[in-house]
């Protein structure tokens, strides 16, 4: 009996395996997913699932939460139920890049279900109010690209969820597009399968158009490949025109990549009924939307759960009932990609910067740490190692109100499209670059080193190598444009780096110069730039700077 057992177990173990490296990844075509083996259309059937989780786009000290993908015993749990709803979809909005996803990820692919995740997590993205694009924004994104990227049953990643959510927060939309733009380029950089990148949206009615046509206008290396509508417009018993579902088809019948509801299932009255799910897989909505993702498994104070989970135990609620009646009645009719030619194939044109609009199409430079690395050792004046990270925004007010041209290779502003390739740097990188700049446009006197001893000199690297190219690149004034792609992380002993190990570039050996950064040298405060040509906003949060 136990040579039965051990041979069954076996078995079992060597069909997993098989179906864990046969799952048919999922393609994209013009507007619809396909299967990429067979061809046949896929429409998403999904369910969020992360447990007590607040979403990203607002500032917050904590980034504590639980990676339901490392969590074996609540996937064992949960994955009969999402079968039971015929789940092809979860999105999960926070995964642990460092956590052992193997056993979940496995019980997934065996039950066909895909992952749509978030890239950011709590503490580390891109916040609506305080927009920056960083080094350690770009290595949190890409570490979970990484740690996914080996599971075939990976559809792709939201570079960002709601960030702009009304109309004078939509700046901060040109920092998730440029976020795009480098995990795209990430993940062929990496040699990974192909994966798309795409954003989440809320429904907002001033923004909801412009976003749309935002994120998808310009070059096809910076737009989404998928975009991700999270709506609630139909309740109770609503209809196709009372929730507005027929205007958001019309406004997206010209997309050119897939479109589906990142998150739907109004909650008012409650239990829900779902009578929605019949719309959005039926013929009205399917050449236009890809199926749709409902909000939330798990029930908690919002009560928006299909269930209650109380340790190994998940007791199913009306809700779950309710969509998994509504869900075994849909029958969407679908398109064979070999037979289907797009022909929505031109890019959304980018919205003009006015009142209700405030993200111009250029977009921040990609972080890139060697080069921040680069530039930090080479500066003669920085900032004193006892300046504490709180203390930082009244230096850069300080040195900033004394010249703007010191403060413009580590500007951002994303309305004017104007940002200083330093400007992706941590923040004790960028005050060291302006009281650097200040340092060497005041003749390098040591006066002006001091700051209330908050400044001091320090033995500059001059930059050789790959070093030299980078900081050749952003030129004197910090405000050239870095084409090469980041190749490693900054350079050890970089001054104020927040990480170690060493990048592809050499340091270079110690230069005597004054006042310069390699072959940089600071030109005349007289530039014709004004005081006040940009504001400047300092927000400090730990480390964090960003610069308007």
């Amino acid at each position: 009996m136990r040579g039965l057992l051990k041979a069954a177990a076996a078995a079992a173990a060597c069909f997993a395996t098989k179906v864990l490296a046969d799952v048919d990844p999922i393609v994209i075509k013009g507007q619809h997913f396909f299967y990429k083996t067979n061809g046949t259309e896929f429409f998403i059937r999904g369910v969020a699932y992360q447990q007590s989780f607040s979403g990203n786009g607002t500032s917050t000290s904590s980034n504590q939460f639980k990676d339901p993908l490392t969590d074996v015993s609540g996937c064992t749990r949960d994955i009969p139920n999402l079968v039971q709803l015929r789940t092809n979809v979860v999105r999960v909005y926070a995964i642990d890049a460092q956590g052992d996803h193997d056993q979940c990820m496995q019980m997934l692919q065996n039950a066909g279900i895909y992952v749509i995740a978030d890239l950011s997590e709590p503490g580390t993205s891109i916040v609506r109010d305080s927009p920056e694009w960083n080094d350690d924004l770009y290595n949190r994104y890409a570490s979970v690209i990484d740690t996914l990227s080996k599971y075939n049953n990976v559809i792709g990643f939201f570079a960002g969820n709601e960030v702009s959510n009304n109309d004078t927060n939509t700046d901060a939309s040109a920092f998730v597009k440029a976020a795009v733009r480098d995990m795209k380029a990430y993940i062929k950089q990496k040699n990974y399968r192909p994966m798309g990148v795409g954003y989440a949206t809320s429904d907002n009615s001033d923004i909801r158009t412009d976003l749309a046509n935002y994120f998808d206008c310009g070059p096809r290396d910076e737009a989404i490949d998928f975009w991700g509508y999270n709506i609630y417009s139909w309740c109770g018993d609503s209809s196709f025109t009372e929730s507005g579902y027929d205007q958001r088809v019309k406004e997206f019948s010209t997309y050119n990549v897939p479109a589906f509801f990142a998150e739907y299932g109004c909650n008012v009255p409650s239990p829900r009924k779902f009578s929605e799910v019949q719309a959005l897989y039926g013929d009205q909505m399917t050449g236009v939307f890809s199926g749709g993702i409902v909000y939330m498994y798990f029930q908690e104070d919002n009560n928006y759960g299909l269930v209650s989970v109380d340790g190994d135990t998940a007791s199913k609620l009306p809700d779950f009932t309710a969509l998994s009646s509504q869900l075994a009645k849909i029958s969407p009719k679908t398109t064979d990609m070999s037979a289907y030619n797009p022909t929505n194939t031109a890019a959304q044109s980018c919205p003009s910067v006015g009142s209700q609009w405030a993200a111009a199409s250029a977009l921040p430079p990609t972080p890139n740490q060697e080069l921040c690395g680069c530039m930090a050792n080479a500066l003669t004046c920085t900032v004193d190692k006892s300046v504490q990270d709180k203390d930082i925004g009244d230096l850069f007010g300080t040195v900033c109100g004394l010249s703007d041209e010191a403060c413009a290779g580590i500007q951002a502003n994303a309305t004017m499209g104007k940002y200083g390739a330093y400007g992706m740097c941590n923040a004790r990188q960028q005050a060291g670059w302006a009281l650097n700049y200040y340092y060497s446009a005041q003749g390098a006197a040591s006066s002006a080193c001091d700051f209330s001893g908050s400044a001091t000199l320090q033995k500059a690297v001059a930059p050789t190598g790959n070093c030299l190219s980078l900081v050749k690149q952003a030129g004197g004034s910090g405000t050239g444009t870095v084409t090469s792609a980041p190749t490693g992380t900054a350079p050890a002993g970089s001054n104020g780096s927040g990480s170690g190990g060493s990048g592809s570039g050499s340091s270079g050996s110690a230069s005597s110069s004054q006042g310069s950064v390699g072959h940089i040298s600071a030109p005349s405060l007289n530039m014709g730039f004004q005081l006040g040509a940009y504001i400047l906003v300092a927000v400090v949060s730990g480390a964090a700077m960003v610069l308007l």
